[in-house]
């Protein structure tokens, strides 16, 4: 890449990806073109994050993050459709509908129970037909398989205009807010409490992660539903984010209290915050020390390439453990949202979500879903982590040519 060359990394790199002992204190990142090592007064008293770093403002940073969050939201989809479907499968939404011979015919009952090839078929009418428990997923695999037979290959993709509507302006706030609170928040605690900088991340990620949440959840509300609801008739296109938004509100049409209604599309906020911001906490403490330790191995011999395979392999194990941490928090948010009655909806506390599902399900209730939600948070943190340096990267080079 142009820029980099081989004795040295790019300080719009270097500055984000490696901050944070937390074997104690900060450490600002040596300017690896040097053969010379920082002095041990240079991590001591405050030090400028490298220029490159802090110049680039909110919009530059802002931009970075939409581009990465497009790219990730695309390739992951599917998962996420997997997993939403053996969440909202766990808490007792049906994919198969009842034949109704009278009200849809035989030609859409035969056309709707068409068996997949290892299920055990029956017959009606003399046609080879499934019973409902083949409509049932038994894990992220079969989601896939029985949604491309009885759906179409493209509703794996059902909810991407929702996602990126959801992701360009979710991580549009979200990173850019993290990389501005931990550069002030590291630099406050230098000066005043260097005991307390490893816990940059921590605090930055978390507070960053709760304005997002808060200013887009109507959005996470509706991509949950439309993934989470399958469209039975034969012909019917299902319903996009702003009918499925309205569908949120229509039960409290008749009521008096317009302005409070609105509460409805941030439905399940208290369990998306009860998810995100401890999914934000460890995955930035992991991810820091992680990347910072990679690029200390790479040295003076990397290059850029080196820097965004760091980037992207603590992006990816730390994006997987937080996923897996967090996921009785999904189950119970994903619970909330797809709730049809919007009045008993918005009484949900999270704590009696999660009292449910441990009574009705158990540890394996608790963690419904958390393959795909692992398999589909790694590479989308690693991909984000990535794209946004290179992102970064390019816009500096063009601020600076």
């Amino acid at each position: 890449m142009a820029g980099c060359s081989r004795g040295s990394l790019p300080t719009w790199m270097t500055a984000a990806a490696s901050r944070v002992d937390l074997t104690g204190g900060a450490a600002s990142p040596p300017h690896l073109g040097s053969s010379s090592s920082p002095s041990p007064s240079s991590s001591s008293g405050p030090q400028p994050a490298a220029g490159a770093d802090q110049e680039l403002g909110m919009f530059e940073r802002a931009l970075s993050a939409a581009g990465a969050a497009f790219v990730s939201a695309i390739i992951v989809n599917p998962l996420d459709v997997a997993k939403t479907r053996l969440q909202a499968q766990a808490a007792g939404v049906l994919y198969h509908q009842p034949p109704q011979m009278a009200a849809l015919g035989p030609d859409a009952i035969l056309s709707e129970f068409k068996c997949s090839p290892s299920c055990t078929r029956g017959l009606i009418l003399g046609e080879p037909v499934c019973p409902p428990d083949c409509f049932q997923y038994k894990g992220t695999l079969d989601v896939f398989l029985k949604v491309v037979r009885q759906e179409g290959f493209g509703r794996l993709w059902r909810g991407t205009n929702a996602g990126l509507a959801l992701a360009v302006p979710t991580v549009g706030i979200y990173l850019p807010c993290y990389d501005i609170f931990r550069n002030w928040i590291e630099d406050f605690t230098r000066n005043n409490a260097p005991g307390l900088t490893p816990y940059a991340p921590l605090v930055a990620g978390s507070v960053a992660r709760s304005l997002a949440c808060i200013a887009c959840s109507p959005i996470e509300l509706a991509r949950t539903r439309m993934q989470a609801y399958k469209e039975f008739r034969p012909g019917v296109k299902p319903p996009g984010m702003y009918k499925t938004l309205v569908g949120v509100l229509s039960p409290l049409a008749s009521s008096s209290q317009n302005v409070q209604n609105y509460r409805a599309l941030w439905t399940g906020v208290g369990a998306q915050l009860a998810r995100d911001v401890p999914f934000s906490g460890i995955c930035w403490s992991t991810l820091e020390p992680i990347r910072r330790k990679l690029l200390g191995l790479v040295g003076e011999e990397g290059n850029a390439a080196s820097v965004l395979g760091a980037n992207f392999a603590a992006g990816f194990v730390a994006g997987s453990l937080a996923a897996g941490a967090t996921c009785p928090l999904d189950v119970a948010k994903t619970r909330r949202q797809i709730e049809k009655d919007t009045e008993k909806a918005m009484r949900m506390t999270t704590r009696q979500t999660l009292t449910e599902i441990w009574r009705s399900g158990g540890v394996k209730g608790l963690f419904t879903g958390v393959g795909p939600r692992v398999a589909r948070a790694g590479p989308s943190v690693g991909i984000v982590v990535s794209f946004y340096e290179v992102v970064k990267y390019a816009l500096h080079q063009r601020q600076t040519s």
